[in-house]
């Protein structure tokens, strides 16, 4: 069951260098991976991501089902050849949609009855379907239905919650058919340590291939985002890989691999790249500001990525004003960058047993420009 993951070297504090075997590659850990979610990543190429070192990549069972239909992807190809990408996959199954769809959605037993954002018709999705879903588009790596829990929601509401949400994870288990598909369970249990654990104790028995932690970065606040992650990661099995869900600010990430995780996936490079803020070895830096109007000087004089190699900061802010296309592709090419190597760097700190570089550069991260 867990001959798919190997911890190569592990730091005292609990931080894993590993090795994910998938059907289509091995992942080095601690990873990033960008969000695909419709099938691309915004404004990238799969040819510059795989250029700049990305190993896996993001895609979500809730938009590819309603657009353009798992169906006609699995008859194209599956969803590695429909988006020309010859690497893993992981794809998620839509809980996270659904917590966002608000009076959009109903839950029940049986699943998840929703309206859709983009015509209006209604869907119902199921732990089953949610599987065959995801194995028509051929993923690596299927997650289960779970619901993300409000960060405010009251306790009896997260307890139920995450009942449900066990039950939908055995039936998951229960729908699978492909051997060649790994699949991981979520856990929840809200801003409760207790539940949390309870939920850890239900379903690490079950056949799953790894666990993720979900419903945080949901709005709890940094420090109760560290304190849950924390605990959380350290009662799941070490022998199977470790996946925190949607949190990606360049700090917290570099905190929860020192905690003992190993995936990562987050909206944020691209999503903060579109609106003009970028990451660098000195902090976040918004291209917007006025100040960098003349300034010739590269975007980070420490980065070599296509950007920084190439353009100015004069001339990136003047994509951004000007409105360009280029603009965003460029910024998004870079915070992508600036991710991957981030995660080569906390690599090669556990490689080294570099101690100090844990609490260093989450105080050079966290700092503004």
């Amino acid at each position: 069951m867990a001959s798919h993951f190997t911890i190569i070297k592990k730091d005292p504090k609990g931080a894993r260098l590993g090795q994910l075997v998938t059907d289509h590659g091995v992942v080095e850990t601690p990873a990033f991976m960008p969000v695909g979610t419709q099938g691309t990543v915004k404004a990238m190429l799969p040819r510059d991501l795989k250029e700049m070192g990305c190993q896996i990549l993001l895609g979500n069972t809730y938009h590819l089902y309603l657009r353009p239909g798992a169906e006609l992807i699995r008859k194209l190809g599956g969803l590695h050849r429909f988006m020309s990408w010859d690497g893993p996959i992981l794809t998620d199954s839509g809980g996270y949609q659904v917590f966002s769809l608000g009076a959009m959605r109903k839950l029940s037993e049986e699943g998840v009855y929703f309206q859709s954002h983009l015509d209006g018709s209604y869907h119902l999705l199921t732990p089953e379907s949610v599987v065959q879903i995801q194995e028509a588009l051929g993923s690596d790596i299927a997650m289960v239905l779970d619901e993300c829990i409000p960060h405010d929601a009251n306790r009896e509401y997260v307890r139920d919650s995450t009942a449900r949400t066990i039950r939908w994870a055995e039936r998951c288990l229960r729908a699978r058919s492909k051997a060649d598909q790994l699949m991981f369970g979520i856990i929840q249990g809200g801003m409760h340590k207790d539940l949390r654990e309870q939920c850890v104790r239900d379903m690490t028995p079950m056949p799953f291939d790894g666990f993720a932690v979900g419903g945080l970065g949901v709005g709890e606040g940094e420090e109760l985002l560290h304190s849950i992650a924390a605990c959380t990661v350290g009662w799941l099995p070490e022998v199977r890989p470790r996946y925190l869900m949607g949190v990606g600010r360049p700090e917290d990430l570099v905190n929860a691999v020192r905690a003992g995780f190993d995936l990562f996936d987050c909206v944020l490079p691209t999503r903060n790249a579109r609106n003009g803020t970028l990451f660098t070895a000195q902090g976040k830096l918004s291209i917007k500001r006025a100040e960098f109007a003349s300034d010739p000087r590269p975007l980070d004089e420490t980065c070599d990525c296509y950007c920084c190699r190439n353009f100015s900061r004069a001339y990136l802010r003047h994509l951004y004003v000007a409105g360009e296309i280029l603009s965003s592709q460029l910024n998004s090419l870079h915070n992508l960058y600036f991710y991957h190597r981030l995660m080569e760097k906390c690599r090669e700190a556990i490689r080294r047993e570099r101690s100090d570089f844990w609490s260093r550069e989450s105080a050079d991260l966290a700092k503004p420009i």
